[in-house]
């Protein structure tokens, strides 16, 4: 019980301290840096704030990220764990993300070179030993594997185009796998401390981007956090066994996008709608879900409103499913499957209204 208290402390002393970090660190950057990752000048890409911003927060997600992995020897004196090949792999694939995002903020990295940098990401994560383990054939796991990455990453970095929705999003499924982690009682784990880390950062971050917003987290931040939570996602949804010790596939699916519900949706939505209406799905525009619903008459904070509700039902569903159902069968798949499908037309179906008019 003594041990448990200590965690408790050092882990709440932890995310207090890097909360108030991360205010810093983006207050500092808000202040000073007044030109660098401004993105919403003019130029050809459609974007939804008519200001022009610093794209800065992505900046403190990745110092705090540097930040956790420093500071876990430190509070636990456990040096072997730098040593961990998945670690390593994690920490490589996540500064090639930032690097990659940081350049684009400032050069506008052609598409192609990004989804090749994407790819490299997927491989170093595959080599260095996290990939999804669903199936029996290896490479067949290292294709979906590859496809989650590159997906993700893509995913995270289209929904940041109204204020707070991405930093809401990432907090909910960062939140999914730290209660995974307190499930599992694995307390001493790294990934809890570059979990609270990461959100920390979010929430730091979060008062400047909420609307109306001071600042973004541009594609440094986006690439990076999608990296990251792909990882997370990886380690934590696809390949972690329930409170049962099941590791069911359909099971893990379920649990997987009910975690990443709102990226999915929308990246859906929006790759549908600019092929049916015949233009390229990498092209920006303001025809995501959140667009459609202020399009509706939703203020953005409402929208933002929306989706936090949205994510807490859904990580309310996997809680039910980690840890109460143990005899998954179809009746369960049906179910979630209706709940997502639901979802998915209730996000959907404005866009075939507004999506396209504005």
């Amino acid at each position: 019980m003594e041990g448990k208290l200590v965690l408790i402390l050092v882990y709440g002393s932890y995310f207090i301290a890097t909360v108030l970090l991360s205010f810093l660190i983006n207050g500092l950057f808000l202040k000073f840096a007044f030109t660098l990752g401004t993105r919403n000048t003019p130029e050809n890409i459609i974007r939804w704030s008519p200001q022009a911003k610093p794209s800065l927060g992505g900046i403190s997600f990745f110092i705090l990220f540097l930040l956790s992995i420093a500071s876990y020897p430190i509070l636990f004196e456990q040096h072997a764990v730098l040593f961990n090949k998945q670690l390593f792999g994690i920490l490589s694939a996540s500064t090639l993300a930032f690097l990659m995002g940081l350049s684009d903020d400032a050069y506008n990295t052609k598409p192609l070179l990004k989804l090749a940098i994407q790819i490299c990401c997927a491989f170093i994560l595959i080599f260095s030993g996290t990939h999804i383990s669903m199936f029996s054939f290896g490479y067949l796991n290292y294709a979906i594997t590859i496809f989650w990455v590159v997906s993700i990453m893509n995913s995270i970095n289209m929904l940041d185009n109204m204020d707070a929705i991405t930093s809401i999003i990432s907090i909910t499924i960062i939140m999914n796998a730290l209660f995974i982690l307190f499930l599992n009682k694995d307390g001493y784990n790294i990934h809890i401390l570059l979990l609270i880390g990461v959100m920390s950062a979010l929430i730091g971050f979060l008062f400047f981007n909420w609307h109306p917003a001071k600042m973004f987290m541009g594609d440094t931040g986006s690439q990076f956090l999608g990296l990251f939570l792909a990882a997370m996602g990886i380690i934590y949804f696809w390949n972690t066994p329930d409170m049962h010790g099941q590791l069911i596939p359909s099971k893990q699916f379920f649990v997987t996008i009910l975690a990443f519900a709102i990226p999915i949706i929308d990246t859906t939505t929006v790759v549908i709608n600019r092929i049916k209406s015949g233009k390229s799905p990498f092209v920006g525009g303001k025809d995501h879900t959140t667009h459609s619903l202020y399009f509706m008459g939703m203020s953005e904070k409402n929208i933002a409103i929306l989706y936090s509700g949205i994510c807490f039902i859904s990580m309310f569903f996997n809680f039910l499913i980690i840890n109460y159902i143990k005899d998954w069968g179809y009746l369960h798949i049906i179910l979630f499957s209706i709940y997502f499908l639901s979802l998915f037309w209730f996000l959907y179906a404005p866009t075939l209204k507004y999506g396209q008019s504005k």
